[in-house]
């Protein structure tokens, strides 16, 4: 990847950290990154794996997040903080791409005691697959809690289709897999660090994410092999929107 393509990415992100309050449009951002709009579009997805609106949005959603968790501010002032001119469709949009409610959330302190899945019904068993490989992790004493989930995209948002949690990096087994094109995410958290909210600046550095995909599972698959290289997360990877889990839970 051209070191320049990166630089410009990194500067249009770095114009959307700065305008997550205000509308900011594509042409806007590829005028940040001193390309045309359709190859600025084309780059940044080769870069991040997501188009710039998503990324825009998932931005916000991850700095509501850490609102919430940080300031004793009330969900219509965080709402409009991060661009929303609508209480409802920023609850909405935050429920889906975190799993529970903001008010939950912030009850909870910005952690979960167990990740559900949105599993697809009336799919015949027949049909499901078990995707099996190994978690590969950056060397450090004690990982923590490894993730691993199967999702509709390449951001890890809303309830995986099927997930595990590993205690550490190693074998995984994922069953019940359906039919279609899914992305596998993992992230983790340092052990010394799994008491501190990952949304906030301290917990971001010690996060880390691999992805592996697109993975097609057709009917009758059967076990479908994939390993996950885990890795700092960096300034151009889509947050983790799904809510962490509290490793000592």
């Amino acid at each position: 990847m051209s070191d320049v393509i990166e630089k410009a990415v990194h500067r249009a992100i770095e114009r959307m950290h700065e305008n997550l309050a205000a509308p900011l449009t594509v042409e806007e951002m590829a005028r940040t990154a001193m390309f045309s709009k359709f190859h600025f579009t084309r780059i940044f997805q080769r870069v991040t794996g997501v188009s710039p609106g998503r990324f825009l949005s998932a931005l916000r959603i991850q700095r509501a997040k850490e609102l919430l968790v940080s300031t004793s501010l009330n969900v219509a002032d965080i709402s409009h903080e991060v661009g929303y001119a609508s209480v409802g469709t920023f609850s909405t949009r935050f429920s889906n791409s975190v799993g529970v409610s903001p008010i939950r959330f912030r009850r909870l302190g910005g952690k979960v005691s167990h990740i559900p899945t949105g599993r697809r019904r009336h799919t015949p068993v027949e049909a499901m697959a078990t995707i099996r490989g190994d978690v590969w992790a950056p060397h450090t004493d004690d990982p923590g809690l490894v993730f691993v989930g199967l999702f509709p995209g390449r951001i890890p948002e809303s309830l995986p289709v099927t997930c595990t949690v590993l205690t550490g990096p190693g074998p995984f087994v994922l069953e019940n897999a359906p039919p279609g094109t899914w992305y596998l995410l993992a992230h983790s958290v340092a052990a010394e660090h799994k008491n501190t909210t990952h949304v906030l600046d301290a917990g971001e550095r010690e996060l880390c994410v691999g992805s592996h995909g697109p993975i097609v599972i057709r009917p009758r698959t059967g076990v479908r092999p994939a390993d996950l290289r885990l890795a700092p997360i960096r300034p151009v990877d889509p947050p983790v929107l799904l809510a962490m889990l509290d490793g000592s839970a």
